[in-house]
């Protein structure tokens, strides 16, 4: 039994759903490691509670359960009190591993990795916004003008949320790499540290409910939406990843090679690049999310990478030797962390099974001069058809997933069309989107 359960009188179970929200139940301390089980009908559930027939929702087939469990020594501390533990569950149904849960997939993408005889390490920063309420029912963005880029203190942070986020997190156990302000005022930057790949997208995942309920408590709200503003910088997820050989060494490494990076780096790359549109309704998987997906915005709209680029969608830092990652600038701040991670995972990995060839690094401006033409699509119901479009990268991530995905947005984008009509990617977001996303993003 872990020191967390030991102390603790409940327990709270989460795991990340097929939109990427929290879903979970408590349980008592003593009733905890048997875990619980849920709706499978719940993988057909939108936003607005609208259902339908998706795969793997069993819908039609009687809503039966598949179970929820947890190894106790990932159970943790938690942050609401002392006397509550939190965990993330695996899913699984008729006792074997459910395929339409985001951590299933992400496991499966590790393994395959490992099946080629690599460690993946992971590192993820997020952005978000803060929102004080605006006095007619609604939300604004937090009053901090003196509020500058990499600011911090409290003219950055007047009401010490973001104090309260970074400590409770490490009494918690999340390890923070770094928090800032962000371009914008009210908005932020959170990193974690790199790590395992599970255990950094368990921890992320959990630090993202824990920072959105602290902000409640404190009457404000945080929003990882994508595109929250119409004049502002949007919101996005950073995957840092690198691969450990079995020696420990990081193969992405070479300092006998130009610019310090093995073979293995420039077919992952070759591989996020080839699989850039495909992956894109994955990683960016709401109606907002391409507000943020437009040129000139330093959000991984073009299908290129560069030597330290930040206009690209795929960078690659300074750093060599050990601390060499390439780093996939797509997801938008919606993503489901679990299936993004996968997402990223796989698309690099084909590179390498593939043996693909790099495409040249971006050496223009990346605002007005870039070197492709490729870039992902207009709409969520473009980057679906993409998605469709890429068979292997869908199969390599998980058919099964892919299929509930398209599913659940497709309907989700009929929805949007019905109240709006049409969509403009230029344009600021519509009511429809603010309704059926701020409150879950």
């Amino acid at each position: 039994m872990s020191s967390a359960i030991a102390g603790s009188d409940r327990v709270r179970v989460m795991f990340p759903d097929h939109l990427g929200l929290a879903r979970g139940k408590y349980l008592p301390t003593h009733l905890a490691e048997r875990g619980t089980g849920h709706c499978t009908a719940l993988y057909g559930l939108g936003y607005d509670r609208s259902m339908i027939p998706a795969p793997g929702s069993h819908l039609l087939e009687g809503l039966i359960d598949f179970h929820a469990t947890m190894d106790s020594a990932s159970i943790r501390q938690g942050w609401e009190d002392d006397a509550t533990a939190v965990a993330v569950a695996d899913l699984t149904l008729d006792g074997k591993p459910f395929p339409y849960a985001a951590r299933t997939v992400l496991k499966q993408a590790v393994s395959a990795w490992a099946e080629l005889g690599y460690t993946v390490h992971v590192g993820i920063e997020l952005e978000a916004y803060l929102l004080e309420e605006d006095g007619t029912g609604g939300w604004k963005r937090y009053d901090n003008p003196r509020a500058m880029v990499y600011g911090t203190g409290p003219a950055n942070d007047p009401s010490g949320i973001i104090d309260d986020i970074m400590r409770t997190g490490s009494k918690c156990g999340f390890r923070a790499e770094s928090i800032n302000a962000e371009f914008d005022e009210s908005q932020f930057e959170l990193t974690l540290e790199y790590g395992d790949a599970l255990e950094v997208a368990d921890d992320v995942f959990l630090f993202r409910v824990m920072a959105r309920e602290i902000a409640l408590r404190h009457g404000l709200d945080m929003t990882f939406l994508g595109k929250p503003f119409a004049d502002l910088s949007g919101t996005g997820v950073h995957y840092n990843m690198s691969i450990l050989d079995s020696d420990g060494n990081n193969a992405f490494a070479d300092p006998s090679a130009e610019h310090g990076l093995s073979t293995i780096a420039m077919q992952v790359i070759a591989g996020l690049t080839a699989h850039h549109q495909g992956m894109a309704a994955i990683l960016a998987p709401t109606v907002n999310a391409y507000r943020r997906l437009q040129p000139a915005q330093l959000s991984g709209y073009w299908a290129n990478w560069g030597w330290d680029h930040r206009c690209v969608a795929t960078r690659v830092p300074p750093s060599r030797g050990a601390g060499t990652r390439i780093e996939s600038r797509v997801a938008d701040g919606a993503v489901n962390i679990h299936t993004g991670m996968a997402a990223v995972l796989t698309a690099a990995r084909l590179g390498v099974v593939n043996e693909l060839e790099c495409p040249p690094a971006e050496t223009g401006d990346g605002f007005e001069e870039v070197n492709t033409d490729v870039c992902v699509a207009a709409s969520l119901s473009e980057a679906l058809d993409h998605l469709e479009a890429d068979t292997e990268f869908s199969a390599a991530l998980s058919q099964d997933l892919v299929d509930n995905h398209i599913a659940n947005k497709r309907h989700e984008w009929d929805r949007f069309i019905e109240a709006e009509g049409s969509f403009d990617g230029a344009a600021g977001p519509t009511a429809w989107e603010l309704n059926e996303y701020l409150m879950y993003h």
